[in-house]
C-alpha cells in the first residue's frame, strides 16, 4: 500500500487548508486511514481516523469541531479539512493505513506516507 499526502502549505491563523491522502496498491488489505501530525521537537500524535465505509470516525479532542475527515467510496482517497487553524496546528501531517478497526495508537498502522507540512502563522 502506498500513501501520498498533498495539500499542505502556509496559512494565517483562522484560515483553512484541505489535505488529501491518495492510497494505491493493495488497499483491500486496509480498513482505516488515520491522520497524525508531528510538530518540531514533539512526538507524533493522532489527529483523526476514518474507516473506508465512512461510518466510523474518530477525532483527537483538540481538533474536533475544527477538522473534518472524509473519504470516497472508491477506497482510494481520504481528505482532512482543516478550519479555524491555530499556530499550534503547525506540524508535518501524515496519513497512515491500518487493517484494524479505528485506533489512535501509531503501532496499529502499517503503512505511512511521507507527510505534508502545515504552517500556521499568527
Amino acid at each position: 500500500v502506498q500513501l501520498v499526502e498533498s495539500g499542505g502549505g502556509l496559512v494565517e491563523a483562522g484560515g483553512s487548508l484541505r489535505l488529501s491522502c491518495a492510497a494505491s496498491g493493495r488497499t483491500s488489505e486496509t480498513h482505516v486511514i488515520g491522520w497524525f501530525r508531528q510538530a518540531l521537537g514533539k512526538e507524533r500524535e493522532f489527529v483523526a481516523a476514518i474507516d473506508w465505509s465512512g461510518r466510523n470516525i474518530a477525532y483527537e479532542h483538540t481538533v474536533k469541531g475544527r477538522f473534518t475527515i472524509s473519504t470516497t467510496n472508491a477506497k482510494n482517497t481520504v481528505s482532512l479539512q482543516l478550519n479555524s487553524l491555530k499556530p499550534e496546528d503547525t506540524a508535518v501531517y501524515y496519513c497512515a493505513a491500518s487493517g484494524l478497526p479505528i485506533r489512535s495508537m501509531q503501532n496499529a498502522y502499517d503503512y505511512w506516507g511521507q507527510g505534508t507540512q502545515v504552517t500556521v502563522t499568527s
